[in-house]
């Protein structure tokens, strides 16, 4: 055991000089304070490594602190409870004397709704670390609510307002920012590792796999999210290239190692059987993404636990033989492509950290933060969308609180239609003007929205004024105009209320002395005195007589004759047309037979002889 550790420290060692300027990301969280007047302004608060953080949300809370308590005892009772001002206590206590969780979790137990940690020295925000594993850290696993680090000056300022006790401190805790939410996607990856031998963070970190394995899957399938796994590897130093060590716990010729599951070398299994597998999870990642499957990684992770777990002792190199093409060869002097992208992702760059511990969960380019918990890691995720794009397994009851069905959430609505302006978000929700049935709305969202373009005029009338009476309807929406509301003819007002017009009363219509007005809803009518006739275009009336009637029937009996006769005409035109031809048809057969000149004559009389018949 003690070639052991040396090895495993030269391994540690060769990992930090890997990377000669190690860069620890702090993730932050704001604290605003709300009362008292005179200390309000916002600050940055360190997230715990453990806990239950509220990425994407808020918590407006009143500070409790007991002078000098460093919670490292358990409070009696439930002192923290939400009391009379109805608001969660947030418990500020004091740096030292006792693990960072342990405080949480004392402060859970006393009803506590959140933790602050006030520094004792003036340093720059770190990050509090879950404890080393032992018996006495179970405690660990069930913090449920979330730990921040402040640093001292802002600790002693709270303190300070505190001290009067002439008011509440008010304070809100902000997480919407901890997690970036740039887009529609989410980007995530886990660092984890194949061995299942290294205790109860192993045991944690395949439980989470099992559980979350359903909720990866699905979004990964519904392209709302990318995932990539990730495993940390070491190299072994040129001067131990050659030990039993190195050789145990490293492939391609030192460049890629792991510790002993065991931590024993003269039994079980090596780390260079942990380093293979991890390959080997790697590149059944690879494969699936190649083939358009990149969710098959979760299947294989956690059929592999069963199958072929170092723990039970039922590992074996050919447990997952179908994936060797991408591995390559363990035993070459040579880079291996898929293990060097690894050790190279692993060192920070831009806002991100190295990753130096495992299991590490990293959401959009930020290590996570809290437990490693399925519905809080969801929740992490969730928070990393694009406010409003979150796919609908963030936005169920067991995930978040629907603002919207509280006084709609203060947004515009038309009950009538059932349609309103308030969009559910898992960080709460936005008041937006909607679309519905292809037809756009357009407003603030929260005083009005009105329904614009095509088809408006069929959602609530376009929002114009409409009524029926008597079987007859108006309207002041006109489907020829994208927006707007114009009273029909007939009525006047805005578009939005309109009244009849009396053209009677305000002499519009039917004017002319034998006139007489009647109004009625939407128009008028105008009748003319005696057999008089009301000609509307023209706005008067004229005279209606038999003579005109009379008139009429010789004027038909004219037209019919008139058509009569160029009938008549055009027949007998017909006739003589038609006996001219003959003639000449006639005329020109017999002059084949005769000379013309000398039967002139004769045809004469045959024409005098014909005529007279």
């Amino acid at each position: 055991m003690a070639g052991f550790a040396a090895v495993l420290a030269v391994l540690t060692v060769a990992a930090v000089v890997g990377s000669a300027s190690a860069r620890f990301v702090v993730e932050k969280s704001a604290v605003k304070v709300i009362r008292p007047e005179h200390i309000k302004g916002r600050h940055d608060a360190a997230l715990a490594n453990f806990g239950v953080p509220n990425y994407g949300g808020t918590m407006v809370g009143v500070v409790k602190y007991q002078v000098n308590s460093t919670a490292c005892n358990a409070f009696d009772g439930e002192p923290f409870k939400t009391g009379a001002s109805r608001r969660p206590a947030i418990l500020l206590v004091d740096r030292g004397d006792c693990y960072f969780a342990l405080k949480a979790w004392n402060a859970q137990q006393a009803g506590a709704a959140a933790v602050l940690v006030a520094d004792n020295i003036d340093e720059p925000l770190l990050t509090m670390d879950n404890p080393e594993e032992s018996q006495n850290t179970d405690y660990v696993d069930k913090i449920n609510i979330p730990a921040a680090l402040i640093n001292r000056e802002f600790g002693a300022a709270l303190k300070k307002a505190l001290a009067k006790r002439d008011e509440l401190v008010i304070i809100k805790l902000d997480w919407r920012e901890s997690m970036p939410h740039p887009d529609e996607r989410v980007e995530y990856e886990f660092w984890t590792n194949s061995n299942d031998e290294c205790g109860p963070r192993c045991d944690d970190q395949m439980s989470f796999v099992k559980n979350f394995k359903g909720h990866a899957q699905l979004l990964e399938r519904g392209g709302f999210a990318q995932f990539t796994p990730r495993y940390i590897t070491w190299f072994c130093p040129d001067a131990y290239l050659l030990s039993k060590q190195c050789k145990a716990q490293c492939i391609n010729k030192g460049r890629y190692c792991a510790p002993d599951p065991e931590q024993d070398f003269s039994e079980g299994y090596d780390g260079k059987d942990v380093v293979i597998e991890n390959l080997r999870q790697l590149c059944v990642h690879r494969v699936g993404n190649e083939t358009g499957r990149p969710w098959v990684w979760w299947d294989f992770v956690t059929d592999f636990h069963v199958r072929c777990s170092m723990k039970n002792k039922s590992y074996s190199r050919d447990c997952a033989e179908e994936v060797n093409r991408c591995m390559g060869d363990p035993e070459a002097d040579a880079e291996n492509d898929v293990l060097k992208i690894e050790q190279e992702i692993q060192i920070g760059h831009g806002s991100r950290g190295d990753v130096t511990i495992l299991p590490t969960l990293v959401i959009n380019n930020i290590q996570y933060r809290g437990k490693l918990e399925s519905k809080t890691v969801l929740k992490a995720i969730c928070a990393g969308f694009k406010e409003a794009t979150e796919p609908p397994v963030c936005l169920n009851q067991d995930m978040e609180t629907n603002e919207c069905l509280r006084s709609n959430g203060g947004c515009w609505q038309d009950p009538k239609s059932n349609i309103t302006a308030c969009k559910d978000t898992f960080r709460g929700r936005l008041c937006v003007c909607p679309v519905v049935n292809n037809v756009k709305y357009e407003g603030d969202g929260y005083i009005a929205c009105k329904a614009v373009g095509p088809g408006r005029c069929a959602m609530d009338n376009g929002g114009c004024w409409t009524e029926t009476k008597d079987k007859q309807t108006y309207s002041a929406c006109l489907d020829s105009e994208l927006t707007g509301c114009r009273c029909p003819n007939g009525f006047y007002g805005d578009g939005y209320k309109c009244e009849d017009i009396d053209e009677c009363k305000e002499k519009l219509a039917c004017n002319c002395p034998e006139c007489q007005c009647k109004n009625k809803w939407g128009g008028y009518d105008c009748k003319c005195k005696g057999d008089l006739v009301y000609i509307k275009g023209e706005d008067t009336c004229i005279a209606k007589s038999n003579n005109a009637s009379k008139f009429g029937w010789i004027l038909s009996i004219i037209v019919i004759s008139c058509v009569a006769g160029a009938g008549l005409a055009g027949y007998i035109f017909y006739k003589y047309r038609l006996r001219t031809y003959m003639d000449s048809e006639i005329m020109a057969i017999m002059s084949q037979y005769m000379p013309l000149d000398s039967h002139n004559n004769e045809i004469q009389s045959l024409r005098q002889e014909s005529t007279a018949l």
